[in-house]
């Protein structure tokens, strides 16, 4: 097996440089982006108790009910330019954006950043590593 693979590699040069490099912006991507902006559980545990920030959870309604952080408001994702208005009371807070697992998160914060609001976090792990953590969760 080890054999065949020096082989590809010999045999095919360009095919496995171009995926090293496609490797390699990737994981530079990914690094960048999950450092940007984001906060653990217990930052923004701190940042709710501390500076009464707001959480903004973008999960869709079901998931939402199913569990949630205490006080989270609901703004799915698909459906957050419509109701961007209801942030703008909060434009000066801290706003934590929590999805699923963190991932689709920062679609949310940037728009929201491009909207005017100067401290928008997302939650890195989102809801998973929030329950992961042991955090509470409000079920409606």
């Amino acid at each position: 097996m080890i054999d065949q693979l020096f082989e590809f590699v010999q045999n095919h040069p360009l095919l496995v440089g171009a995926f090293l490099m496609v490797l390699t912006a990737w994981i530079i991507y990914e690094v960048r982006n999950s450092a940007a902006s984001g906060v653990t559980s217990s930052e923004a545990t701190q940042l709710i108790n501390r500076e009464d920030a707001v959480v903004v959870d973008t999960r869709e309604t079901g998931d939402f009910k199913a569990g949630h952080i205490a006080g989270a408001l609901n703004i799915p994702q698909s459906k957050i330019d419509d109701r961007m208005k209801e942030l703008e009371k909060q434009k000066e807070k801290p706003i934590i954006v929590v999805c699923k697992s963190g991932q689709s998160a920062g679609v949310t914060v940037a728009k929201l950043a491009k909207a005017g609001f100067s401290r928008v976090f997302k939650l890195k792990g989102g809801m998973m590593q929030w329950q992961g953590d042991g955090l509470p969760v409000v079920k409606k």
